[in-house]
């Protein structure tokens, strides 16, 4: 077996040392997220009572390249993006209704959806894709019938709150 001389050991120690401080100054990639969100005969609205026709979360947050799975948890329902509510480059879905579909986020910004049987009740939320969100203030200009006007109402305030810059 060779004798490591000092000098080699010093030489080893210092590559190993500069080696690891490269690896953890690099930032590790992160892996996409799959998310889920149900949709339901009933359950929590924007002020925690029970409502019916409601998807859970209300509001989802993801990054690019995240998926999300719609799932039919009560029959009747479907997932549908909003014309006027996407970022520039994503691409629009209409699920079929009692049908699992999953939707891949490919640009920043908010993505509004809705269920087509239940859109004017308020059966809608919100995606928001990343930190830079472009297309906030287009989104939030589009109009809806019923109760989806007042939810959507109450999905951007609520991002006001978490978001003070989004009010400005």
């Amino acid at each position: 077996m060779p004798t490591l001389t000092r000098r080699a050991v010093v030489l080893s120690a210092t590559a190993t040392t500069l080696t690891l401080a490269g690896m953890a100054a690099a930032p590790l990639a992160r892996a996409s997220q799959n998310h889920r969100v149900l949709m339901l005969n009933t359950g929590a609205g924007m002020d925690g009572d029970s409502h019916p026709n409601v998807f859970d979360p209300l509001i989802l947050y993801a990054e690019p390249g995240d998926t999300v799975t719609f799932v039919p948890s009560d029959a009747g329902h479907n997932a549908a993006s909003k014309r006027g509510m996407l970022p520039d480059g994503a691409e629009a879905w209409n699920g079929a209704v009692d049908e699992e579909l999953t939707v891949t986020l490919t640009e920043p910004g908010i993505y509004g959806y809705l269920c087509l049987p239940h859109y004017e009740m308020g059966m809608v939320g919100l995606i928001v894709v990343g930190d830079t969100l472009p297309n906030y203030r287009e989104a939030k200009r589009v109009r809806h019938p019923g109760d989806a006007r007042k939810v959507f109402r109450a999905l951007f305030k609520q991002l006001e709150q978490e978001r003070p810059e989004l009010a400005s």
